[in-house]
């Protein structure tokens, strides 16, 4: 594929071309460049075949360098017109896209052969400007482009908040954050994160954006910078570079200026020097800081202050955003919460928030993704009457994965597999990737069939342990020697495996350089957790029998040692660990995994040892996660109690325990209802029942 890849080098888009192309900004189009490689059928060698092949391809060769004409000429009052074609989604417009790329490079492979180095330049700056148009859903380079302007759901962007680190895990933000009281929230949006909100006289030139993993960080950027590149938004800003983290990791260990950094990233302004630099209004957008593996050290870091100078990329890095070099400058930095502290808070002038999709905006996201209304008020109805599942919908990749999975169960109306929980969410996702790759290989010889199946288990187990061993350091992001350590090789799973296209993908870096991820963090616990079934029951299979009770220790051993996390970051490897010991979903890992034996575990232990943690004194948050940790093991118990008492009416301070304190905050968390008012003393007498039920408080609107 050609252009692909969001995050790879953004590049320079100016609004202001007048005095080389003697076009208005406003006409400038981008979109994505794209091609799809497809098998080639002969039709014969006859002098007819290639007369005819000779004659389509010189009129298709006529009419694109015609455009390019347009594109470079003074006479013409639009740079870019509109394409005839619209359906960018269909196989014929994407082969038509990857040949025009094809009479691109030619045209461009001319001009510079005839030494017209400068018309080849301005040619193909002004194409660079079409990567933005396009995305790919849930996946990198593979699969169909979408418009953006087809599937883009505007987010819900709050301003306030602080610099801080938040530690806390992100799952327990996103369950928090959709009860959080609206009075304290201002809507923005993302186009107008440096604009003082209306009596603020402040100028704003710092803005640290926070959202965990998978929101819409990163749309949001290409969403700001197509808007400005077609003239909607910010006319004022005449540069925006864009550096993401992932691409700058490439580049540690090597000395800079701040010029050489501009020229690295987009070679096409080899002539654009300090002094322009200086005059014009530029944006710097340093994305995926939580994605950075450089030390970012802004409190030793030497102060810097000459943008043509060489220095260390850390320095060259902290010293624009302190406001030393070029302060001029505005900066956009976008981070995950728990990186965001590594920004000092004197740095930044303003702090947004990504909360991912509001309720209208989950429903007008599945309205957008399906033709078909029907199918599209089915996924709705259901993720609705799953709390947790609607809650995680306000992430927009766990939608893409829900809309996956439902669409395919819906279509074969097996309404008794319906997924109720995360874990029966995600391993149904796995076995549907899986299930695409069984049909594309079930003509194959039985034999060779099974070699593909056992590779398969292989790559997950490999890839599991990649996700297990980094969770505790929360890399998201993972390079060639990141997967040599495990065994894990890439280019060859991609054959067999359907999980290494939808689940682990492959972006292009600076200069084509591979860049891999899971597609969210909630991919990684749960493969992480997968890896951890899989691996103990391959220990005890070819080493020790497997003892009666041992399973049942493993699991309150990793109870505990969630506990133990201060951020809980085992939170969900954890509720994971747990429904994938479920028989139902043991019997789902059947199906994925062929050849293996569905396990009976004793899961009423882990039961009773989760209700014996929950009557200790626990961090509200850890006691909230370990009802979800019964959720996934199917035990509502003590939330059908506190519901029942709250149905009668007759709920009083002396009926409550402090477990079930901890059961009614739980309830009136997953609640669909906003809490307007909270009276605790209906609920409490006790210092520790108040504890328990202050994530309640934090959430209602107004508490007695």
């Amino acid at each position: 594929p050609v252009g692909l890849g969001f995050k790879s080098r953004l590049g320079c888009l100016a609004t202001d071309w007048r005095p080389v192309l003697g076009v208005s900004p406003t006409s400038l189009r981008p979109y994505a460049l794209c091609c799809r490689v497809g098998s080639v059928t002969p039709y014969g060698t006859s002098a007819f075949f290639f007369k005819l092949l000779e004659e389509k391809a010189v009129k298709f060769l006529k009419d694109e360098l015609n455009k390019f004409k347009r594109n470079l000429s003074q006479d013409y009052p639009a740079c870019f017109e509109p394409q005839d074609d619209n359906d960018l989604d269909s196989e014929a417009e994407i082969q038509k896209m990857c040949g025009r790329e094809g009479a691109l490079k030619i045209t461009l492979y001319i001009l510079r052969t005839m030494n017209q180095k400068d018309l080849a330049a301005t040619l193909e700056k002004g194409k660079n400007l079409k990567k933005f148009e396009c995305v790919f859903e849930g996946k990198a380079k593979q699969g169909n482009p979408v418009l953006l302007s087809k599937i883009y759901t505007e987010l819900y962007i709050t301003k306030g908040g602080t610099g801080g680190i938040n530690d806390e895990h992100e799952v327990r933000l996103i369950e928090t954050a959709t009860k959080s009281p609206a009075i304290q929230d201002t809507a923005i949006q993302c186009s107008d994160i440096f604009k003082p909100l209306p009596g603020e006289m402040t100028s704003i030139r710092t803005v640290l954006t926070k959202g965990v993993a998978g929101i819409g960080k990163t749309v949001s950027v290409h969403k700001f910078i197509l808007d400005w590149a077609e003239g909607k938004a910010n006319k004022d800003i005449h540069f925006i570079f864009a550096f993401p983290f992932r691409d700058l990791n490439l580049m540690k260990g090597k000395d800079y200026s701040l010029m050489d950094l501009i020229h690295h990233f987009v070679p096409e302004l080899k002539e654009f020097g300090s002094s322009e630099l200086e005059r014009c209004k530029i944006l710097f957008i340093f994305d995926g800081l939580d994605e950075s593996r450089l030390p970012l050290d802004f409190q030793n870091n030497q102060s810097w202050f000459d943008v043509t100078k060489t220095t260390s990329l850390d320095v060259l890095l902290t010293n624009p955003i302190k406001g030393n070099l070029l302060p001029s400058a505005l900066i956009w930095i976008t981070s995950r919460p728990a990186a965001a502290g590594q920004v000092p808070p004197e740095c930044v002038h303003q702090v947004t928030e990504i909360r991912g999709f509001n309720d209208p905006q989950k429903e007008e996201y599945f309205r957008k993704r399906f033709s078909d209304q029907d199918l599209a008020n089915r996924i709705i109805t259901h993720v609705k009457s799953t709390r947790s599942l609607y809650i995680m919908c306000h992430i927009p990749v766990f939608c893409w994965i829900s809309a996956t999975v439902l669409e395919k169960l819906f279509d074969n109306d097996d309404s008794e597999e319906i997924p109720k929980t995360l874990t029966q969410m995600y391993t149904h996702f796995l076995i549907f990737q899986s299930s695409l790759k069984k049909e594309k290989y079930q003509k194959n010889q039985e034999n060779e069939l099974y070699t593909i199946l056992n590779s398969d288990r292989e790559f997950l187990l490999k890839l599991g342990e990649l996700a297990f061993r980094n969770l505790e350091t929360g890399n998201l992001i993972f390079y060639d020697e990141d997967l040599n350590k495990y065994g894990i090789d890439v280019s060859e799973a991609s054959v067999y495996s359907g999980v290494c296209t939808e689940i682990f993908k492959e972006e292009c870096g600076l200069y084509q350089r591979k860049v891999y991820c899971f597609v969210h963090l909630s991919v990684q616990e749960y493969l992480a957790a997968l890896y951890t079934l899989l691996h103990k029951e391959y220990s005890f299979i070819t080493c020790v029998p497997l003892l009666k009770g041992n399973w049942s220790h493993f699991l309150n051993g990793a109870v505990d040692q969630a506990l133990q996390s201060k951020n809980g970051h085992l939170d969900l490897y954890l509720r994971f660990l747990l429904g994938l010991s479920v028989a139902s979903n043991q019997n789902l890992l059947q199906r994925l995994l062929t050849e293996r034996r569905s396990r009976s575990f004793d899961i009423e232990k882990s039961v009773q040892y989760i209700k014996e943690k929950i009557r200790e004194n626990l961090s509200p948050a850890r006691t909230i996660n370990l009802f979800h940790c019964l959720n996934e093991l199917n035990d509502n118990s003590l939330v059908e109690e506190v519901q029942g008492y709250l149905s009668s009416g007759n709920l009083s301070a002396k009926d409550l325990s402090p477990s079930q304190c901890s059961a009614l905050t739980f309830v009136l968390l997953m609640s669909d209802k906003e809490l307007d008012m909270f009276d605790l003393k209906k609920y409490i007498r006790s210092e520790e029942g108040l504890l328990r039920l202050l994530p309640a408080v934090k959430v209602s609107k107004t508490a007695l």
